[in-house]
């Protein structure tokens, strides 16, 4: 017998499961449901066009590997010239790693500890379920560095390797792991949501597989982070681009927010129409 866990296919032969006896509550449940049903994928295919959309428009608003000149640029920067190449380490203020955390250090509240796990490509992750602390006695004891909302983190562990995102507001103190780089940019030299959008391309994240070393786990040391080469333009075409980009991630994120509003709906729907236990 073919079994999924420990449940087989003999134990779903004798499941006993509560349905209408009248035909027509039955498939006025499912008119209602699949109608929804409707409704989610034309808005699941609603967003995906739009982050479709927007990596289009990355792909054209910033450099290919190898080049320094993106393909598509605003009217006004047609004529500024190729973009500057810079390390990493020349345009921050700040580039250090995170704390040495162990596991008999963690608590379940106090200051937050921010793992690899919540760095996304791009964005932060947040893992409430899962949330790591340690205790303010720890804090002082350890002399860990804290972390702000505007903070840019980027991981120094696959997968992918270099991947990026500034912090959110999340109304708890924050420490971040040792193998998060901390990065504090130069705002007079870059735009950080520029460093963030450069760190989404296949260019970026190329340079930053390439440095990584390891036998069994590769990661990239914060040296050899500093000295990532990334092209920017000028801190106005920044600008231009970072406004043109995040107004879009705001639409994305409200698509995305309808797009769960109506998966509860009918999460809530089917907790109604359906009985919640079968004795």
């Amino acid at each position: 017998i073919s079994t999924v866990g420990t449940y087989t296919i003999q134990n779903a032969k004798v499941t006993k499961f509560l349905c209408p006896t009248v035909e027509k509550e039955q498939q006025k449940i499912a008119h209602c449901l699949s109608s929804l049903d409707e409704v989610i994928g034309l808005q699941a295919k609603k967003v995906q066009a739009l982050k479709q959309h927007k990596k289009g428009l990355m792909q054209q608003l910033f450099p290919a590997e190898g080049e320094t000149t993106p393909r598509l640029r605003f009217p006004e920067f047609r004529e500024a010239g190729a973009w500057e190449v810079k390390r990493l380490g020349e345009i921050v203020e700040e580039l250090q790693d995170g704390n040495w955390i162990e596991s008999k250090d963690q608590s379940s509240v106090g200051i937050r500890l921010i793992q690899t796990g919540n760095i996304g490509v791009g964005g932060f992750i947040q893992k409430n379920n899962n949330a790591r602390y340690i205790s303010e006695e720890t804090f002082k004891r350890l002399n860990c560095t804290e972390i702000f909302p505007g903070d840019c983190l980027v991981s120094r562990l696959p997968n992918p390797v270099g991947r990026a995102c500034i912090i959110p507001a999340i109304k708890e103190r924050m420490i971040t792991a040792v193998d998060c780089a901390i990065v504090r940019f130069d705002k007079n030299i870059v735009v950080p949501y520029i460093f963030i959008l450069l760190s989404q391309t296949p260019a970026y994240l190329s340079v930053a597989e390439s440095h990584a070393f390891g036998s069994t786990r590769k990661r990239i040391s914060r040296g050899n982070l500093s000295k990532l080469k990334i092209s920017i333009p000028s801190l106005p075409e920044q600008q231009k681009i970072a406004h043109c980009l995040s107004s879009l991630d705001e639409v994305i994120g409200l698509e995305s927010h309808k797009l769960d509003a109506l998966k509860n709906l009918k999460k809530g729907l089917m907790q109604q129409l359906f009985p919640q236990e079968v004795a």
